[in-house]
Order: structure tokens, then C-alpha cells, then sequence
């Protein structure tokens, strides 16, 4: 098995749905048009659970790492480093997708449920994934 950098918390197995983290700052007209399209998606919202509402990154990283979440993003300035801290504190940390806050709903929403439909494991490996994909 080859060892993956950054070390990531586990996503499940290919079988499981993706299990999605929205960070306090994501477009909610992206979150609301991910569940018109695909209304089983599991995404919860930063604001929604009290452990890491209006906590920093580090928090919803530990929370997002614990529970096998990937988050959704726009925030490229803090995440990353939370992301470098994260790993040298536990040595793994949950993938990241980091969303342009000027991309336009619609390519976000076809992106993040194309992430969902048919990433494998070893596209997480990364640690970070930047959209558009195309």
C-alpha cells in the first residue's frame, strides 16, 4: 500500500456515500442547490452543530477528521494552514474541496455531486481538491 501525503481521516469505504462538512462561510444557494439535485445528500452545516458553530478551522477540521467528513470551502486563506496544524497535531485530517466564492452555483453544485458520485478513495488521498475540475 503506498502511503498517502497529507496523512487524511478515512472517507469510508467505495460503497458509502460521501459524508459532506459545510464550513460557517459556504454559499448556502450551493448547499440548497446540492439538496434540490440530490436530496439524500448528507451535508451538514458548520452553523447547524453546536461543537463548531462559530469556532475556527482547526475546530471543524478536528470535527470534520473525527466524524469522516469532507468539508466544502471557499475559505483557500485559512483552511490550508488549518489543515498543515491539523495534521502535525493528530497526523491525519479530513479532505478539503476549496470552491471559488465566484464560481457560479450551478458548476459548483455539478462539481461537488460529481465528486460524490464517483471519487474513489484514492482521489481524497490528495487532501485537497480544487474545483472547477474541469
Amino acid at each position: 500500500m503506498v502511503a498517502s501525503w497529507p496523512p487524511r481521516a478515512p472517507v469510508g469505504p467505495a460503497w458509502e456515500p460521501v459524508k459532506w462538512l459545510a464550513d460557517e462561510n459556504f454559499h448556502n444557494a450551493i448547499i440548497r442547490g446540492l439538496l434540490r439535485q440530490a436530496p439524500a445528500l448528507d451535508i451538514i452545516r458548520a452553523q447547524d452543530v453546536p461543537e463548531i458553530s462559530g469556532r475556527d478551522d482547526r475546530e471543524l477540521l478536528r470535527f470534520a477528521t473525527a466524524e469522516g467528513r469532507v468539508v466544502v470551502t471557499h475559505d483557500v486563506s485559512t483552511m490550508v494552514p488549518a489543515m498543515r496544524e491539523q495534521i502535525r497535531i493528530a497526523s491525519r485530517c479530513a479532505p478539503i474541496v476549496l470552491v471559488p466564492d465566484s464560481m457560479p452555483v450551478g458548476a459548483a453544485v455539478e462539481d461537488i455531486l460529481l465528486l460524490n458520485d464517483c471519487a474513489a478513495e484514492a482521489d481524497w488521498a490528495v487532501g485537497v481538491v480544487y474545483i472547477p475540475l474541469r
